[in-house]
């Protein structure tokens, strides 16, 4: 048996997510206190964070599409201060080019460039990070979304739409990638390899038995080229 595909997850694996959010979050705040100045006015930063929470807590239905989720909670935050949707398209936008202007982990291009071309690589995302917006779209051949699958990790059906979409069977596919839980026992109950990326030195959790552990991105080409050897 050998690695045909390398999935990739994106946020916290590639990049640190949480300053990436902190980020865009601060910059939608100051575009209302320019344009929509009642939202402001009535809510602190943190407390129009903790609005965002409370409302999209009320919808786990639709956690897999968080694009989505964010424009019904702007729409419900213009008209709740007296404003129409004109607020909804031009919110999102500031808020998502933001959220994807990453700091990619100091060797993630260079692990991504070496594996290219040897692996057909892809990203498996709950999220709405962009890597083509990103600009390493050039290095994946292609990425399932969450949205797209309409579902989110760990939900099989996400992993077996990126086996589909690259046209390999689940044992010839490695899913690399930071959760425990959504990662690497969602990857491992569909039949996928998994490589746990955990700077921490983390104990895993019951039920999360991966193929392999690395603290650094940059340590998989050598991990995979490792695994490959030893099942030859």
């Amino acid at each position: 048996m050998t690695i045909r595909c390398i999935t990739f997850d994106l946020d916290d694996t590639l990049w640190d997510c949480a300053p990436v959010i902190e980020g865009a979050e601060s910059r939608f705040y100051h575009w209302l206190a320019e344009h929509y100045p009642r939202i402001p006015e009535r809510f602190s930063p943190q407390a129009l964070i903790e609005h965002r929470k409370d409302w999209f807590g009320r919808y786990p239905d639709l956690h897999h599409d968080m694009t989505r989720l964010r424009k019904r909670w702007l729409s419900v935050l213009a008209r709740e201060n007296g404003y129409d949707e004109s607020l909804v398209e031009p919110g999102f936008r500031v808020f998502w080019e933001a959220r994807n202007q990453v700091c990619l982990y100091d060797d993630v291009l260079e692990t991504l460039e070496r594996l290219h071309g040897r692996y057909l690589l892809g990203s498996i995302t709950n999220g709405n990070a962009d890597v083509h917006h990103i600009g390493i779209g050039h290095l994946f051949d292609f990425s399932i979304t969450a949205a797209g699958a309409g579902v989110a990790k760990p939900h099989p059906a996400i992993f077996t739409a990126a086996l589909d979409e690259a046209g390999v069977a689940a044992h010839e596919a490695l899913h690399v990638g930071d959760d425990p839980q959504r990662d690497v026992i969602g990857a491992a109950r569909v039949g996928l390899r998994t490589l746990w990326v955990n700077p921490q030195d983390l104990p895993a959790p019951e039920g999360c038995r991966p193929d392999g552990v690395v603290r650094r991105v940059g340590e998989i080409p050598g991990w995979v080229e490792g695994w490959v050897r030893s099942e030859k």
